[in-house]
């Protein structure tokens, strides 16, 4: 007898499915990659039969042999005992043909929902301690992300009133006000790094940082001191969040969001709480969870909505957006799109904006929006001309510092000039792209370029063979 899953599938076809999906592969791009591994010592049949195959095995419809168990474990870079018999870490499953329902199979525990400010002190101290002596190998392969209801639901309680305060003493600790704010404009700093660079060489610096200012809140400060700490302790917690994505560490980057969002919340500071869930939000969308996305981002609007500044709510209702792209809800897309553009243009150069939500300018609404135009147009083309003028905007207003979004700005117009049929565009702009991408150390980046050159080449096209070449060498670098 066959073990199953509770949603109906073998261990072993989850496992290919969500090795395939933690990747951000579509089943025809892991045909490619299993193609690029193949040697003398193993033949593959035609692409289209390898392709069905692939559906076969996620369907759960027939296990796989010989060759396929050695190719998916080069493919995917790890054992086949991993892959095939138990894990050797905990899983959560995502299913990606029941959006609506939610459901999920979870095989792992809880993320650690802990929303008394000590203990959330104490566990980020644990956690970074952990991940300071972390092989970033091994959390790259982890894959235990939650989602569906075990995520959810927990979530419900950062809108809750309730909540132990911080311990706090009238007398001074190890550290002043003067201390403190050096913490704070270190964690600014931080912040412009992630944003010109990637996070791929600053994480463990991050990590770190978190990890000695958790520790010093194991000692009693005064009330304003602590709760200073809490909020530098949150948003460094995003940082390394957004950082271990850079990374390729899923796992990772959901954990750090969740303490985020936990040691936001004895600060009182909603906004920034609201601006964590809208991460966590973006997380699942690239994990094509939209239904889920779309509940953190109600529960964030929820949160702040007689506090949030215009571009909070703009960028708040780019999420709401993104969400209704991936379920298929062009005229839900484009309203909440509506909604995003009107908030913003409510923007003043003397709103009282925190720094953690300056990098929300025009350039970051154009670019959001012109990528959700993006992706609805490669179901239906006529969106393509909405993504050029929406990226194409973008694009100019960028700031050249801002190296990653430009790349993945770039990256995305040359993909709509490749959808409108302008091939020479795409190859130009696609050019431009590889250069920017390459000086960034981003797996969203190195995703969406490897994207683009497998839809390059299946253009055939002898005039993009220079491209190509181009993409190839940036990627093994």
């Amino acid at each position: 007898m066959t073990e199953v899953g509770n949603d109906g599938l073998p261990p072993w076809a989850a496992r290919i499915r969500n090795e395939r999906r933690m990747r951000g592969w579509s089943q025809k791009q892991l045909a490619t990659h299993m193609f690029q591994v193949t040697g003398k010592d193993i033949v593959l049949p035609e692409f289209d039969s390898v392709l069905r195959r692939i559906k076969d095995h996620e369907a759960g419809k027939n296990r796989p042999k010989d060759p396929y168990p050695v190719v998916y474990c080069r493919t995917f870079d790890i054992s086949e005992a991993k892959l095939f018999e138990a894990p050797e870490s905990p899983l959560v499953v995502l299913d990606e043909n029941d959006h609506d329902s939610g459901a999920v199979t979870v095989t792992s525990p809880a993320l650690p929902w802990i929303w008394e400010p000590g203990p959330t002190a104490d566990a980020i101290y644990d956690i970074t301690r952990s991940d300071l002596m972390l092989d970033r190998r091994q959390a790259v392969k982890a894959l235990a992300i939650t989602a569906g209801l075990p995520l959810v639901d927990p979530v419900q309680r950062w809108l809750s009133k309730s909540g132990n305060e911080p311990v706090t003493t009238s007398q001074g600790g190890r550290i002043g006000t003067d201390e403190v704010e050096q913490l704070e404009k270190s964690t600014n700093v931080f912040r412009t790094w992630d944003d010109s660079h990637g996070g791929g060489l600053a994480r463990k610096a991050v990590v770190g940082q978190l990890n000695e200012v958790a520790d010093l809140l194991k000692d009693h400060h005064p009330r304003e001191i602590t709760l200073r700490l809490f909020h530098v302790m949150a948003q460094l917690s995003k940082l390394a969040a957004t950082m271990s994505w850079d990374c390729g560490m899923q796992t990772a980057a959901q954990k750090y969001y969740t303490l985020g969002l936990q040691a936001a919340k004895p600060t009182g500071d909603r906004p920034f709480g609201a601006s964590i869930l809208a991460s966590m939000a973006r997380q699942l969308l690239y994990l094509d969870r939209p239904q889920d996305a779309l509940e953190l981002v109600r529960l964030a609007l929820d949160g702040v909505r007689t506090t949030a500044t215009p571009r909070l709510r703009a960028m708040l209702h780019t999420r709401e957006a993104w969400a209704y792209a991936k379920m298929g809800r062009p005229e839900a897309f484009r309203r909440t799109t509506d909604a995003a553009e009107v908030a913003f243009a409510e923007v003043r150069s003397d709103d009282p904006d925190p720094d953690w939500i300056a990098y929300f300018d025009a350039a970051e609404l154009a670019g959001v929006t012109g990528g959700r135009y993006l992706e609805v147009s490669q179901q239906k083309a006529q969106y393509a001309s909405d993504a050029l003028t929406y990226i194409s905007r973008a694009c100019q207003l960028r700031q050249r510092s801002s190296m990653r979004s430009l790349a993945l700005d770039q990256l995305g117009l040359a993909f709509a000039h490749l959808i409108s049929g302008d091939l020479d565009e795409a190859i130009s702009v696609g050019s431009t792209a590889t250069d920017t991408a390459g000086q960034v150390h981003s797996d969203r980046v190195r995703v969406q370029l490897r994207e683009f050159y497998l839809e390059v080449k299946t253009r055939n096209d002898p005039a993009a063979l220079g491209l190509s070449q181009q993409i190839r060498d940036t990627l093994a670098r």
